[in-house]
């Protein structure tokens, strides 16, 4: 990021925010980096920033976050936003009983429905149903919403060179 980005459009210096008062407070009474701690205090904040976002288009749409996650996942396949019961209880990290469990929950709400595999009966498929697809997309315009609004201090060129800086950090504590 440039000068600009640095000391802001104004030519100012930027504001003081939390974390800035965080390092104040604690400098000098205990050793840390203080570049490193603005990072990642910065990280985390925003990460509860994020949360909060899910959360409230949670409470904007009526779902719960394991019936958001659920759908989620339908609808990443792309129509018919269909899905194996088995293949979405791994991707979920849910026993046969927990998957069956949350299905019957989002079933009774109308929110998906369960198909018998005509070849093998054994198998069931699990699909969005159109008041399930309707849901899931009204959660994401909120997620959205809140999403946007956390990045709109910065131009493109900033978000995509703190996309780049992240992508860095993140993949380095992949491949460890």
């Amino acid at each position: 990021m440039g000068a600009e980005s640095a000391v802001g459009r104004t030519g100012a210096a930027p504001a003081e925010d939390s974390v800035d008062r965080h390092i104040a407070r604690w400098t000098g009474k205990v050793p840390f980096d203080v570049p490193t701690e603005a990072v990642i205090t910065r990280i985390q904040l925003l990460a509860k920033h994020v949360a909060h976002g899910k959360e409230r288009a949670l409470a904007e749409t009526g779902l719960q976050a394991f019936e958001f996650d659920t759908m989620h996942r339908l609808a990443s396949r792309g129509a018919p936003w269909r899905a194996p019961s088995a293949e979405l209880a791994a991707e979920l990290l849910l026993s046969p009983a927990g998957m069956t469990g949350r299905l019957d929950t989002l079933e009774k709400s109308g929110l998906v429905r369960r198909l018998r595999g005509a070849p093998d009966r054994r198998r069931v498929d699990v699909e969005l149903t159109d008041e399930g697809h309707r849901r899931w997309t009204e959660a994401m315009r909120w997620r959205g919403i809140a999403e946007a609004g956390m990045v709109e201090a910065l131009d493109d060129g900033d978000r995509a060179a703190l996309a780049a800086l992240l992508k860095r950090m993140l993949l380095k504590v992949e491949t460890r």
